[in-house]
């Protein structure tokens, strides 16, 4: 493991403990030790995106660490609705938290991380992400109107689930993108973009995922977009990529490019996708029921 990646996992550490404590005031705290498969047990891939540029940014820890801790709040926010949603019923590994506590619990804990979060960026005067988190938490919650109401029970154009995609998982990616910026607007738009882009082939590689892997290895139910009628990856026919397959690696390719002009950021933008997303997304894509 390189120096740099000793630093993220360190620092992710700290990341865990900026959730428990900006929970602490509250009495949902008390609910975290016996649900440890809420905040800070997945991959943490939005952290470690904030944590790896942030560092080549010379951005403060501790802003670095706040945003991070927003980002995986609103991200375990949207995983405990979805569940809800979905009907899932393992998440990580363990029971989800509707199974165990019941819909409206559910519900009202994802509430309550999603305003926590907001109020990591205030400790640390950074306005300008609360104001970019409140509007990428905006377009999530968006598209996954989109998806329910408008989309649900229809198998969908390539290009409606390249936007679900870009608004659903790729909005938070790009909130990741942009607090590991050096606040410079031409960097920070050249980061947003790459950030939705690399969301979208994480949401498209997840749609494989749950048409057919397997839920042991995943940690997560799975089935449940074909059994809800949702348009994915693998519903929308028309228009899509002879291989899709490729086409989300060609994402990859296609993010890093817009980095270009600054060849640290790119260099880590390069490093996280080899050490970090790759590996996800051909676990993803490979997956199979045995």
């Amino acid at each position: 493991m390189s120096t740099e990646e000793n630093q993220i996992e360190a620092q992710l550490i700290q990341v865990q403990a900026a959730m428990l404590e900006c929970l602490k005031d509250t009495n949902l705290s008390k609910l975290i030790p016996e649900n440890k498969n809420i905040l800070g047990s997945g991959k943490m891939l939005r952290s470690q995106l904030v944590l790896a540029l942030g560092a080549v940014n010379g951005i403060p820890e501790k802003e670095s660490i706040n945003a991070a801790a927003a980002v995986d709040m609103i991200h375990g926010a949207s995983l405990l609705h979805d569940d809800v949603i979905d009907g899932g019923m393992i998440r990580r590994g363990a029971p989800t938290f509707w199974k165990k506590y019941g819909i409206n619990g559910a519900i009202l804990f994802g509430d309550v991380l999603m305003f926590k979060a907001l109020s990591l960026l205030v400790d640390v005067n950074r306005v300008d992400l609360l104001s970019e988190l409140i509007d990428r938490t905006g377009e999530v919650c968006r598209s996954e109107v989109e998806q329910e109401l408008i989309l649900r029970g229809s198998p969908g154009t390539w290009e409606e689930c390249m936007l679900v995609g870009r608004y659903k998982t790729g909005s938070l990616f790009a909130f990741a993108a942009v607090a590991g910026g050096n606040k410079e607007p031409e960097q920070a738009a050249a980061l947003r973009e790459a950030g939705y882009i690399l969301g979208t082939a994480y949401q498209l590689a997840d749609d494989v995922l749950d048409a057919s892997g397997n839920e042991e290895v995943s940690g997560k139910t799975l089935g449940t977009d074909d059994q809800r009628g949702k348009t994915t990856a693998i519903t929308a026919k028309e228009n899509a990529p002879e291989d899709p397959i490729a086409f989300i690696f060609h994402l990859l390719e296609k993010a890093a490019n817009l980095l270009k002009p600054w060849p640290e950021i790119h260099t880590a933008w390069d490093t996280f996708l080899k050490v970090t997303m790759v590996p996800v997304l051909e676990k993803h894509v490979h997956a199979s029921v045995e």
